[in-house]
């Protein structure tokens, strides 16, 4: 039986705005990091990703997007999955929304659009109210708990938790790569850290079956303004796409390069000899 790997996870998970689009509803392309790292493995790929989703969405809550109903996507898991990749958490905090926010109040346009649509993605809660963001030991509690369903689930399936791609790193300059200014390129990149803290204390207690891909350390000098970037910063095309402030083609490419190698570490499958594409190291 060829290998069989299982894709859970948000839009930096789907690939929004990478051709082919496989699913339009959940903003899935054919050419994501799982599908990439299945066809490199020859291995069978059960793609339940869908952008926007919190964690909830993985496990217990219905998702609505774009008039379609999505189950928990847990449902869908295989129970025979040999290895589960598992990307999210940033959308519980508002990560991505928080970068929305900030970009679309920087013009008349965008300020009209947010009170067009009542905010986009997750935007940051204010602070002190019943929805205030997560801190790092509940996302950690939250992101836990999808993780022992999974492998409740799939009992023998080796756990990748994903870190999601750098956005604002070592290159992204404030007014300059991104329309806002240092205190608030400050604020993000401290939610992203919350955001990683969270994901790390999560798989503590679970490494005999669960283990971290380190890829924002990796793309720290491939964020916004980079010259080889991995992500997209923002454009109104890309924006209306879902591909604004997203994975590009080329991260897909490097987080498959960087799963790809810890497969063959792990005996998991046999190297190719193809090496890879500057995936980073782990």
């Amino acid at each position: 039986m060829p290998l069989h790997i299982a894709n859970l996870g948000s839009s930096f998970a789907a690939g929004p705005s990478i051709p082919p689009c496989v699913d339009d509803a959940a903003g899935r392309s054919g050419a994501n990091f799982a599908c990439l790292l299945a066809s490199r493995a020859r291995a069978r790929c059960t793609d339940l990703s869908v952008s926007g989703a919190q964690l909830p969405n993985i496990t217990t809550d219905p998702q609505d997007r774009a008039g379609r109903l999505f189950p928990p996507q847990i449902h869908g898991l295989p129970p025979d999955a040999d290895v589960v990749l598992v990307l999210g958490g940033g959308n519980d905090i508002g990560y991505i929304g928080g970068l929305f926010e900030d970009t679309l109040n920087a013009s008349w346009l965008g300020s009209f659009v947010l009170r067009v649509r009542g905010g986009v993605g997750a935007p940051l809660p204010t602070s002190g109210t019943a929805d205030a963001p997560l801190d790092v030991d509940a996302l950690a509690h939250r992101y836990g708990g999808v993780l022992d369903a999974i492998h409740a689930k799939a009992p023998k399936a080796r756990v990748f938790v994903v870190e999601y791609l750098t956005m604002l790193g070592t290159h992204t300059r404030p007014g300059t790569d991104v329309p806002f200014g240092a205190e608030r390129m400050a604020h993000h990149r401290a939610v992203c850290g919350r955001l990683l803290a969270a994901t790390g204390k999560a798989v503590a207690g679970r490494e005999a079956w669960a283990e971290v891909v380190p890829v924002g350390a990796a793309s720290e000098d491939h964020a916004v303004g980079s010259p080889d970037p991995w992500v997209s910063g923002f454009t109104w095309k890309l924006f209306y796409a879902g591909g604004a402030y997203h994975p590009r083609a080329e991260g897909m490419r490097a987080v498959a390069d960087m799963l790809y190698k810890r497969l063959v570490e792990l005996g998991i499958v046999d190297d190719d000899g193809n090496g890879d594409n500057d995936g980073g190291e782990l």
